[in-house]
């Protein structure tokens, strides 16, 4: 940002132009690159016995709430579980007898589970699907906004894992959501007890196909 407000000059009380109005008043003030939070970012499963608060999470959500959307439609949204009943609910019932993700949410302070407003993205006002791909968009707007949660709960200090494994029906019931919201993902959310190494990831040659 330094070298592009040198290269753009500086706008009142000599503050980069356009920079500033990036950044809401209320976000943290925070010194993390993109690609270091990016590239350090993992899939946390052991937590700290340490609690996190509402406002905490408040502070992840608002990070999280910039991720572009199917023409801005927003329709992700954040049930943040602290009862102790509740997650131990969801961690025993529904997510499909899977222990793996059974310990990881007992463990974890908090659970996120994410959900999409259903009939919304990838939908005309009318109803109809605007494309062939029908309802994955509002998957994929979903898929992206996980991330950005992730990545911004990384920023800030926290450690996440996007789980898959669960019973996306028993989910909703236990959180009584209204018909029109879907499980897309549950995300516990805490402390990390370590950082794990970063698995071996594929050469960008193998990724990227230029024409």
């Amino acid at each position: 940002l330094a070298e592009l407000a040198d290269a753009h000059g500086s706008g009142p009380c000599g503050k980069p132009w356009g920079f500033e109005s990036l950044r809401p008043h209320h976000f943290l003030e925070v010194d993390m690159q993109t690609k270091d939070c990016i590239v350090g970012r993992r899939s946390i499963r052991k937590y700290l016995d340490r609690k996190i608060t509402p406002k905490q999470l408040e502070e992840i959500v608002s990070l999280a709430s910039y991720a572009p959307s199917w023409k801005n439609t927003q329709v992700t949204r954040y049930h943040g579980v602290f009862d102790e009943k509740l997650k131990a609910k969801i961690a025993d019932e529904c997510v499909l007898g899977f222990v793996f993700n059974q310990k990881i949410i007992h463990r974890a302070p908090a659970l996120v589970v994410v959900t999409y407003k259903h009939g919304i993205s990838g939908y005309e006002k009318s109803g109809e699907e605007s494309t062939n791909k029908g309802d994955k968009w509002e998957v994929f707007d979903a898929g992206i906004a996980t991330q950005t949660f992730s990545l911004a709960a990384h920023e800030l200090g926290y450690g996440t894992v996007i789980m898959g494994i669960f019973d996306d029906k028993k989910v909703a019931e236990a959180l009584e959501l209204p018909e029109d919201e879907v499980v897309a993902a549950l995300v516990p959310v805490g402390f990390a007890e370590k950082e794990p190494a970063a698995p071996p990831r594929k050469e960008v040659s193998e990724l990227l196909t230029i024409r």
